[in-house]
């Protein structure tokens, strides 16, 4: 086997391509701005190359220059258009490493550009079969969650199903993706009222709500909130313009749906119950962090640590919110995962992704956010929505103050 380059060898050229590809690909997985440019400019800074990164959520301004050349004899600016990123846990555990072992000398730029190039095959059918699976599990896991009756999660499931194949569907159908919140909703809608007309009662806007869990920005509204307190005011802002965009959007197409049935005389049956024992609660948890754990991407062997984070985060919550209240519960939950994150991260080497993000997308304001709306537009009154939205206000600062506070009681030695 060839012994490695080492990077000394590595001409100015290589090293910039390298730091450009890795910044590709960690926003391309979800990474936020502040992890970003934390990450990058302590690679660059390895690979004795001064950069300035400037990021936001559709791409990013790289400028670069050779200290161990005059000043602006060597300097390279790239702007890099890039779409929203998704977290991929797998890709991003994979390219991490990578980075490290370039980083360490076990592995030139070259040979490390064709591993990161590797890991851009296009899933087969059985990946994106679990996809849609994971998109049907965690929409039947939420309605379970809150007790709704069998019918109720059936038709979650069912609706979540046929919205992951639309995901699916629109990796091939640009035009399909543009519109993919407001379709996704719309046929929830449509469905729930369906079944509600000529099955059974349901709950309705629940049932809705549950169908488009997986499509709802609570993960965007915290990471935006996040970026804003740690001063990256462009992105922050940006993110949290485009999370408000999906909440409006996903209203819109529900009440497009409503509208809808209405006009053809449909009358849904509408109630409010929760049916199901309290032992409900503990297999739908452990459903949900098994989904979660499918749809962030997780490799196989991450599994049992990405659904234990996800478990742990919950019922932490739920333990503080009893104890404390709610928003006091959010917090307590925030802090623990980003103190054992961080922790995983500094001591395994490895990011503290895996454990943190699961470990806050059940606590995440979402779901409440889209409620808050429905209600605010549906009975045209403000007070109506009001205290969902201040539910939403209530969470975000929650969370974001647990992550704060997460990243001050145990610092972790990496950025991601």
């Amino acid at each position: 086997m060839p012994t490695p380059a080492p990077l000394s060898s590595a001409t100015y050229a290589e090293r910039i391509r390298f730091i450009i590809e890795l910044a590709r690909r960690l926003h391309a997985y979800g990474t936020t701005a502040q992890r970003l440019e934390g990450a990058i400019s302590a690679v660059a800074q390895k690979l004795r190359v001064e950069c300035q990164p400037w990021t936001n959520p559709t791409g990013m301004i790289l400028t670069f220059s050779d200290p161990q050349r005059p000043l602006g004899e060597a300097d390279t600016t790239r702007v890099v258009r890039l779409p929203p990123g998704e977290n991929d846990l797998y890709r991003l555990s994979e390219t991490d490493r990578i980075a490290e072992e370039v980083l360490t000398g076990r592995l030139d730029i070259a040979s490390a550009l064709a591993a990161m190039n590797a890991l851009d095959r296009p899933p087969g059918p059985r990946a994106r079969a679990m996809q849609v699976f994971g998109f049907g599990l965690a929409a039947a896991a939420v309605a379970a969650l809150l007790r709704l009756p069998w019918l109720d999660i059936g038709v979650a499931a069912f609706n979540g199903l046929a919205i992951g194949l639309l995901v699916q569907l629109s990796d091939f159908r640009p035009r399909l993706k543009e519109g993919l919140d407001a379709i996704s909703a719309t046929l929830a809608a449509l469905v729930a009222v369906l079944v509600a007309s000529f099955v059974a009662p349901l709950n309705q806007n629940t049932v809705i709500i549950a169908s488009l869990i997986v499509l709802l920005p609570g993960l965007s509204l915290t990471n935006a909130v996040n970026e804003l307190t740690s001063q990256h005011l462009v992105s922050g802002t940006a993110r949290f313009a485009g999370a408000v965009t999906t909440v409006m959007q996903l209203a819109v197409g529900t009440l497009l749906g409503l509208y809808l049935a209405q006009l053809i005389g449909l009358e849904p049956q509408i109630r409010a119950s929760r049916t199901q024992p309290a032992w409900m609660e503990w297999v739908a948890l452990a459903l949900a962090a098994y989904a979660f754990a499918v749809l962030f991407r997780a490799d196989r062997r991450d599994y049992p640590k990405v659904m234990a984070a996800a478990a742990g985060g919950y019922l932490i919550s739920r333990m503080g919110g009893l104890a404390f209240g709610s928003p006091a519960g959010v917090f307590l939950a925030a802090l623990v995962m980003t103190a054992i994150g961080n922790a995983y991260a500094r001591w395994w080497n490895r990011p503290g992704a895996i454990i943190r993000v699961p470990g806050i997308i059940m606590l995440v304001p979402g779901s409440a956010s889209l409620r808050g709306l429905l209600s605010l537009i549906q009975q045209q009154d403000v007070n109506a929505g009001q205290e969902a939205l201040l539910t939403v206000l209530n969470i975000l600062l929650a969370l974001v103050a647990g992550l704060l506070f997460g990243n001050l009681l145990l610092p972790s030695r990496r950025n991601l």
